[in-house]
C-alpha cells in the first residue's frame, strides 16, 4: 500500500489595499478688503509700493510691490518690464476675485492689513458677536445681583459724586445700562475687591472727611490737614488709598471713616 503524503498547509497571502494618497486641490476664493479707518473716503489709494515684508526662511527682509504683469510681489523675483498697478478702495471697500491671487497675496502680505484695512470675514465676525454677546450677558446678570453698595461704587467710577443723589431704581437702571453698553469694563470693575473701598474713600473726599492735594499726590485729614499718606509716582491716587486702608495704620483710618460716613 502507498503512503498517503501529508498535504502541506497553503499559505494565504492577504493583499494589502494600496494608499491612494489624494492630491489637495488648493482652495481658490474671491475675498473682499474693508477699510478700518474712522472716517471712510470715497476713495482710497493703497500704498503699493516701497514696502518690506521678514522672510522667515530666507531670513531677511524682501521688498515687495504690486505688478499687474508679475507674477510675484517680491521685487526679487520679478522679470521683465515692471508695470506698477494702483490699489483702490471705493466706499471702503475693494473686491478681488480668485483669479488675481498676485494682489491677494499682496493684501494679506500688507504691513497695513489689520491696521488700515482687513479682509471682510463673516464668520469672525459673527465669533466675535457671539463672545461679546456672552460677556454682555454675563455683565447683566451680575448687575442683577449686586447689592447697592457695590452698584453705587461701580458708577461712581463713571459718574463721580452724582450717585449720592440717586435713588435706589436709578442705580439699578443705570448700572444696567452701564453693563449693557460697556460690558467688558462693567465686569472688572464687578470683580474688583477693591471697589467698595474705593467708594468710601472717594466718598470721605466728597465728605471733606479727607483731603486731596491739587496735584492728587497726597491725602490729608481734612479737620487739620494731618498728612495721611503720599500717592506713589504715576499710580491712581484712589487705587493706592485702597492699597493704604488694608495696612495696619490704614485699617485704623478706614474704620474711622466709615463711623464718620455713617
Amino acid at each position: 500500500m502507498e503512503k498517503t503524503k501529508k498535504e502541506q498547509p497553503v499559505e494565504k497571502v492577504v493583499a494589502k489595499p494600496v494608499e491612494v494618497k489624494k492630491e489637495i486641490k488648493k482652495q481658490y476664493k474671491d475675498k473682499v478688503y474693508e477699510l478700518n479707518l474712522n472716517n471712510t473716503p470715497i476713495v482710497y489709494v493703497l500704498k503699493s509700493r516701497g514696502l518690506y515684508w521678514f522672510d522667515e526662511n530666507l531670513g531677511y527682509e524682501r521688498e515687495m510691490k504690486y505688478c499687474e504683469n508679475q507674477k510675484t510681489i517680491f521685487v526679487d523675483e520679478m522679470k521683465g518690464p515692471e508695470r506698477l498697478s494702483h490699489i483702490i478702495f471705493r466706499d471702503g471697500q475693494l473686491y478681488v476675485p480668485k483669479e488675481k491671487q498676485t494682489l491677494q497675496k499682496f493684501l494679506d502680505l500688507h504691513p497695513w492689513n489689520g491696521q488700515k484695512f482687513k479682509e471682510y470675514n463673516p464668520v469672525k465676525i459673527a465669533e466675535d458677536d457671539m463672545e461679546y454677546l456672552a460677556v454682555e450677558i454675563e455683565a447683566l446678570n451680575m448687575a442683577q445681583t449686586l447689592d447697592i453698595d457695590r452698584m453705587e461704587a461701580i458708577l461712581r467710577t463713571e459718574v463721580g459724586n452724582k450717585v449720592s443723589s440717586m435713588s435706589s431704581k436709578e442705580l439699578k437702571r443705570d448700572c444696567l445700562l452701564f453693563a449693557r453698553q460697556n460690558p467688558y469694563l462693567f465686569l472688572e470693575l464687578a470683580n474688583d475687591e477693591n471697589i467698595n473701598i474705593r467708594n468710601v474713600g472717594i466718598k470721605a473726599v466728597e465728605a471733606n472727611i479727607i483731603k486731596l492735594s491739587n496735584d492728587q499726590r497726597t491725602f490729608k485729614w481734612g479737620s487739620n490737614d494731618r498728612k495721611l499718606m503720599t500717592v506713589p509716582f504715576d499710580e491712581n491716587p484712589y487705587s493706592a488709598l485702597a492699597a493704604y486702608f488694608k495696612t495696619d495704620e490704614g485699617l485704623e483710618v478706614y474704620r474711622s471713616i466709615e463711623k464718620k460716613l455713617k
